[in-house]
C-alpha cells in the first residue's frame, strides 16, 4: 500500500455560478522512501494541492476526492484526529520562511511547539531535542535563542526544515523550499533535503517551478497545468524527453550546461497559464500549444500509458505523431 494515494482531488474556491476550480481530479501515489516531484508554472494549482493534502485551505476551499495517508482519508478526519496527524504524521515546509516564522519568537520555541503538542516532552527534553534538531540540519544548538531576522535565508529555510522533522513525519511537503535563496544556498537546501530524505526514511512530496530542480532530486515527477496532472513518469526522463508538449516547453526554458544552443537560443513559452475561472474548453493547454490539432479544442485528454512508467494528457502521445 502507497504511503500516500491521493485519488480524483479536486479544490474549488467559492460555490454556485462564481466557484473557481483550482485542482481538477487530480490522481497521484507516493511510496514509503519516495521523492516525487510537481512541476509547473505559477496559478497551476501546485501550492493549493500541497495546502490540501493536510487541509490547510481556507474555509472557502471545498474539497472532493480521497486523500488517502497510509490508508485513512484525510478529508474524512475529525478534528482532534487531523491535528494529530499534522506534523506526527506528515508535515510541510513552507515557501518564504521569514513569513512562516513568527519573528517575535525565538527559534528554539517555535521547533519545540509542535513537540510539545505531539510528544508531551518535558521542557528539558524538548530543548534538548530542538537542539539536536538544529545540528541536524547544519545549525549550531546555540541558535535556539535566536530570533528570525537574526538568521540568514538559508538559516531560516534549515530552521523550517527541522520543524518539519520535529515529530518524526513519515511525509514531507515541501512547496517552494528554495525559491526565496540564492543559487548557492539553493544547493545546499536541497542536498541537505536529499540527505535527509535518505538518512530517515522519509517520503518527499516536492513542489518547485523548476524542472532540473526536480529532476536532480526526485525519483519520480509529475507536470501539473491549470489544476490537473498532464505528464508522469521518472523524473529523469520527463526533463530530458518530455511526451506532454508542456513538459517539453518547461525542460526547454532552463539552459544546460555544455549545451551552446540552449544558452544561446533558449526556448519557452509565450503567454501565461488560463485564468482558473475561465479555462478554454478542451485541452487547457491548447491555445498555447505548438502541437495543437483541431481536436485538442473540443475535447479534453485523460492521461494515457506513454512508456515503461510514464503517462500522459495529450492526444499525440501513442499516435506515432
Amino acid at each position: 500500500m502507497s504511503l500516500l494515494d491521493v485519488r480524483n482531488l479536486s479544490v474549488t474556491y467559492g460555490s454556485g455560478a462564481s466557484a473557481v476550480p483550482a485542482v481538477r481530479g487530480v490522481d497521484l501515489t507516493l511510496a514509503t522512501g519516495q521523492k516525487l516531484g510537481i512541476a509547473g508554472e505559477s496559478g497551476c494549482g501546485k501550492s493549493t494541492m500541497a495546502l490540501a493534502l493536510l487541509r490547510l485551505l481556507p474555509p472557502s476551499a471545498r474539497l472532493t476526492g480521497q486523500i488517502l495517508l497510509d490508508g485513512e482519508d484525510v478529508l474524512a478526519m475529525k478534528w482532534g484526529r487531523l491535528r494529530a496527524v499534522r506534523w506526527a504524521g506528515a508535515s510541510i515546509v513552507f515557501q518564504g520562511a521569514m513569513h512562516s516564522l513568527n519573528a517575535v519568537q525565538r527559534i528554539g520555541d517555535q521547533i519545540a511547539e509542535p513537540l510539545l503538542v505531539h510528544g508531551h516532552p518535558t521542557p528539558a527534553q524538548a530543548r534538548k531535542r530542538v537542539g539536536d534538531l538544529l545540528e541536524h540540519v547544519g545549525l549550531p544548538a546555540a541558535r535556539a535563542a535566536a530570533y528570525p531576522h537574526e538568521l540568514s535565508g538559508g538559516q531560516r529555510q534549515r530552521v523550517m526544515i527541522a520543524m518539519a522533522l520535529a515529530c518524526d513525519p513519515r511525509l514531507i511537503v515541501a512547496d517552494e523550499p528554495t525559491t526565496a535563496l540564492d543559487v548557492m544556498i539553493q544547493a545546499q537546501i536541497l542536498r541537505l533535503i536529499e540527505r535527509l530524505v535518505a538518512d530517515d526514511g522519509i517520503s518527499l512530496l516536492m513542489i518547485s517551478h523548476d524542472l532540473a530542480v526536480l529532476a536532480d532530486t526526485c525519483d519520480r515527477l509529475a507536470v501539473m497545468y491549470a489544476g490537473r496532472m498532464v505528464e508522469e513518469g521518472p523524473a529523469r526522463a520527463v526533463y530530458d524527453a518530455a511526451e506532454h508538449p508542456y513538459g517539453r516547453a518547461l525542460s526547454s526554458a532552463f539552459p544546460r550546461i555544455g549545451d551552446p544552443a540552449s544558452r544561446l537560443a533558449p526556448r519557452g513559452l509565450p503567454g501565461d497559464p488560463p485564468d482558473p475561472a475561465d479555462l478554454p474548453g478542451g485541452c487547457a493547454f491548447h491555445p498555447r500549444c505548438p502541437a495543437a490539432v483541431e481536436v485538442c479544442g473540443a475535447q479534453d485528454q485523460e492521461l494515457r500509458e506513454a512508456g515503461a512508467g510514464r503517462r500522459a494528457a495529450c492526444v499525440h502521445v501513442g499516435s506515432g505523431s
